[in-house]
């Protein structure tokens, strides 16, 4: 296959030893897109991340194969939160991973929406936006965008719906700066059934007329350890839950979905095994071009 045609597949990898290692891991594993947290994503403050490590990064990024690199925030974060306190400390820590981000040179940082932790979902959704809007605007210079990830649907989370998302960019002041991240795992465990070229094009179809196509520009790709609709956050191997292969081969053949990284999220295995099987599995369904 040319590299014109290449899909664009990669997997969530460690920055252990550094942020520079990420990208040897990638490729290493075959990957050409990679996603990393930027920090510890157990810790409210990263340790500093100094100029040489920047520097780095951006060099041996440059002499790689790797065509985009996306972050992932931390998990601490909860823009809906309705405690105060806590409330600000996301957006502080958020604004944290963007400044980190910026200076990488990444394209996006994907994030959860939120858990309203009871006061509805209506109010959950205010304060999220209101967060973002935030957030934005403090960092106003920055070439960086939001990838609202879709989410199952567990305990009070936000973003199991498409229109969660939609009501967050329709009161947000800076909606052209935040786009969105489907998760496969999450939407299937919200409910939303792919597996068939029908249910495929259904979804796809209310995405669609909900948020527009246009808006989607991050995937990450798992499979469910856990039924359609049951609201539960499990991933599996891509072919080994309860999605199956055909449900991943309806995106990878999609030329709406071509240039758009796919990213694992994936149980690793040793040395990295699991990332290699589900690329190769992957790369397997997608189809040849015909010339």
């Amino acid at each position: 296959m040319s590299s014109s045609h290449k899909p664009r597949l990669g997997a969530h990898m460690s920055i252990a030893g550094g942020i520079p290692l990420s990208l040897e891991r990638a490729q290493k594993t075959g990957c050409n897109v990679l996603q990393i947290f930027v920090k510890n994503n157990n810790r409210w403050k990263g340790k500093i991340l100094n100029e040489s490590e920047v520097d780095e990064f951006r060099k041996k990024w440059a002499e790689s194969l790797i065509q985009e690199v996306i972050a992932h925030n931390s998990y601490l974060i909860n823009l809906a939160s309705p405690n105060r306190e806590l409330w600000e400390r996301s957006i502080n820590a958020f604004v944290e991973e963007m400044e980190r981000c910026e200076r990488l040179g990444l394209s996006h940082l994907v994030a959860h929406p939120g858990a309203h932790v009871g006061m509805g979902e209506s109010c959950g959704v205010k304060r999220i936006s209101l967060a973002l809007d935030q957030i934005l605007e403090r960092t106003a210079k920055y070439k960086l965008k939001i990838a609202l990830e879709t989410t199952a649907g567990q305990g009070t989370s936000l973003g199991h719906r498409f229109e969660h998302l939609r009501d967050i960019l329709a009161i947000s002041r800076f909606p052209e700066r935040i786009v969105v991240c489907l998760d496969t795992c999450h939407v299937f465990a919200a409910g939303y059934d792919f597996r068939t070229k029908g249910g495929y094009d259904r979804v796809i179809d209310q995405f669609n007329t909900v948020l527009g196509l246009d808006k989607l520009e991050v995937f990450h790709f798992n499979d469910s350890k856990r039924p359609l609709g049951s609201r539960v956050d499990r991933h599996e191997h891509i072919g080994r839950g309860q999605i199956g292969e055909s449900g991943f081969s309806w995106f990878l053949n999609d030329p709406r979905f071509e240039k758009i990284p796919k990213l694992l999220e994936t149980p690793k295995g040793n040395n990295g095994e699991g990332d290699r099987r589900n690329l190769e599995l992957l790369r397997s369904l997608l189809k040849v071009p015909r010339r």
